[in-house]
């Protein structure tokens, strides 16, 4: 099996189990509705510890952009490899979501909320605030990337590794990821926002694309420092890419938030 091969079906593998436990929670009529964010947290490890397991030797099982970016900011992954990975990812997430889809098929005509429908496929804020929502999506791939490579240098955890990651996610999940649904991921939450937009769900709504970008770039943000740090830390290797990812973040959060705050006076003045 080719790296792409294997990050398509990974990454595939990894949206089914991962929105299908978010369809089972969320959708109507279903045995699972209403079982809540445990749940939710415990299926998405599991889906990725699942999909670690059945690619990681063919292709390392990246599943996510943001892990390939950083790896190949930190030197660790060669950069002409990056479109590829990237492409096979959004593409699995493309097809997971698709059988989701599919096998739920009944149950979206029963769901009248379409936020509710939007929810399984792709992330929101609880509470809209874009450079806090930013900061939540960068701080939990930031961590997720550190701990990843510091599990990974673990030689007695050889073989368990994928089922570690798992719990990794969960701890993700019940700590961090009350504030925007956890993407950590930017083909988590583009291939199936893309798959929400195409396909014939009923009533569905918007996919929400004003929000889109930050599920994207806090990851991939957020990723890089992980591996930057670990990297300085952890091996002692510290980098002059550090420095300019921080300044990068501190960039994009400040504009985020400049942004905001030009939006809120907009609002302002229109209900004089």
């Amino acid at each position: 099996m080719s790296p792409f091969l294997g990050e398509f079906i990974g990454t595939a593998l990894l949206i089914i189990f991962g929105a299908g436990v978010c369809a089972g929670v969320n959708l109507k009529k279903s045995y699972a509705a209403n079982s809540g964010w445990i749940v939710i947290t415990m299926g998405w490890g599991l889906a990725v510890a699942v999909a670690v397991y059945a690619v990681g030797r063919y292709s390392g099982a990246h599943l996510n952009p943001a892990l390939t970016v950083a790896l190949a900011i930190s030197g660790d992954f060669p950069w002409k490899d990056v479109p590829g990975y990237v492409l096979a990812q959004v593409l699995g997430a493309m097809v997971g979501a698709a059988v989701v889809y599919l096998h739920y098929w009944p149950h979206w005509k029963e769901t009248d909320d379409p936020g509710v429908k939007l929810g399984v496929f792709a992330t929101g804020p609880a509470v809209p605030n874009t450079a806090a929502n930013l900061l939540s999506e960068i701080i939990g791939t930031f961590v997720l990337v550190l701990a990843i490579l510091a599990i990974g240098a673990n030689k007695f955890a050889d073989g368990l590794n994928p089922f570690i990651v798992g719990f990794l996610i969960v701890a993700i999940g019940l700590s961090l990821g009350g504030t925007t649904g956890y993407a950590i991921n930017p083909a988590r939450d583009f291939g199936p926002r893309l798959a929400h937009f195409l396909l014939p769900i009923p009533g569905k709504g918007s996919s929400n694309w004003a929000y889109a970008w930050v599920p994207i770039v806090g990851p991939l943000l957020g990723g890089a420092l992980g591996s930057l740090v670990y990297k300085a830390v952890f091996l002692g290797k510290p980098t002059g890419a550090l420095w300019g990812v921080l300044a990068a973040t501190a960039v994009v959060l400040a504009a985020a938030k400049m942004a905001k705050g030009k939006t809120a006076s907009a609002a302002s003045r229109r209900s004089l």
